[in-house]
């Protein structure tokens, strides 16, 4: 039977959209499924601040009937005007294997995207780089890190063969342990002790109670350190407020961390790392109800591991020493938390200095993820 792409206009279809993966990762020991709840809230164009600057349409593929893959395209305006690109971007592709219901799938993104004035489509990215973005084409043998993703060996495939997609860009993931500090560049110390007599910059933790303008802060160093990178869109102040309540759940005052100056209390630098919720997540089969929310209770004792999920320094103090600061105060929490080691990134493929400094901590590239590119 012939591959029809439609584009997704119901409640129904929605939610056909966001559960098709429960039915193509299906005995998947390493895939976690998200949950519902969050998925549908984070579709909904009423409860996602995305959706107030975005054109976006989603489609589903079918074959005999049956929905047999999904992709989204959509038009990001605060791209458009931060980046100066024009690029059309795709997301949430997921395929049975394939290679026509590849095509269809992309086709039907770029159709749209052309209609739109895009020259270019660049994906995946869902929405944003602010979200989970890029396909896993290294590091299958781990199960996935909280807010990354974990796709199927062959999606690479039909990405690059069978639909003919460019690279744009990698997206390195390091394994990072922080329990022998013996490991770590000597140097790195030294400048972490400096920070505060030489600069005047005190380096704190979070605190959770005062968690709205603690992720106030972090974002205004996010929006700031990362301005110049690849891809980057700063948050708006709805997005800011969407993330905060989106965070409180999983956030660990032991592990997220701000720097200030002593003298004017700006804010010159935030480290966010979270702990492994995918942990918990993976017991959960994507609903917290009617159980599920019990196992959530006991299993998140648990957690083994962390992910520095971002760590950033306005650019004016970056020489400051406060990202090694950062890194030692990393060290120090492993001393007091069940959590030792995990991962950090994503970081881009030609970010020099940050990767140079992954492997001054002693860490591991462990997983890759890949955005591609088509030009009309």
């Amino acid at each position: 039977m012939p591959v029809d792409v439609r584009p997704v206009s119901s409640k129904r279809e929605r939610d056909a959209f966001i559960k098709l993966p429960w039915r193509l990762y299906r005995g998947e020991s390493n895939w976690v499924a998200p949950l519902l709840l969050e998925r549908r809230q984070f579709f909904d164009p009423r409860k996602n601040p995305f959706f107030q600057h975005a054109q976006v349409q989603l489609f589903l593929a079918y074959r005999d009937g049956a929905v047999v893959g999904r992709i989204s395209a959509h038009v990001d305006a605060n791209m458009d005007a931060f980046q100066g690109t024009d690029w059309g971007l795709f997301g949430f592709f997921e395929s049975e294997d394939d290679p026509e219901v590849a095509r269809a799938l992309l086709d039907a993104a770029e159709t749209w995207l052309r209609g739109r004035g895009r020259p270019k489509m660049v994906g995946p990215m869902d929405f944003t780089t602010n979200d989970e973005c890029g396909l896993l084409i290294e590091g299958h043998e781990r199960p996935p890190i909280i807010l990354s993703g974990w796709h199927h060996p062959y999606y690479q495939r039909l990405l690059e063969e069978a639909c003919g997609l460019d690279k744009a860009m990698d997206l390195l993931m390091w394994d990072l342990q922080v329990e022998n500090r013996d490991k770590v560049h000597p140097a790195i110390w030294q400048v972490a002790k400096d920070v505060e007599a030489k600069h005047g910059i005190v380096c704190r933790n979070f605190r959770k109670k005062d968690l709205e303008a603690e992720v106030g802060r972090f974002l205004e160093v996010y929006n700031a350190a990362w301005e110049k990178n690849w891809g980057f869109v700063p948050l708006t102040e709805e997005e800011v407020r969407h993330y905060a309540k989106t965070l409180k759940p999983v956030l660990d005052e032991n592990w997220a961390m701000v720097a200030e100056k002593q003298d004017t209390g700006e804010v010159v630098g935030a480290a966010l790392t979270l702990p492994d919720y995918n942990q918990v997540l993976h017991e959960l089969n994507g609903r917290l109800l009617p159980f599920g929310w019990l196992k959530a209770l006991r299993k998140r004792k648990s957690i083994d591991r962390v992910r520095v999920f971002a760590l950033g320094v306005k650019p004016e103090y970056q020489n400051t020493g406060v990202a090694a600061r950062f890194y030692q105060m990393h060290f120090d929490a492993a001393e007091r938390t069940p959590q030792t080691g995990g991962e950090m990134g994503w970081i881009l493929e030609t970010n020099e200095p940050m990767n140079r400094a992954m492997e001054g901590m002693g860490g591991v590239v462990v997983r890759r993820f890949r955005v591609y590119e088509r030009t009309f």
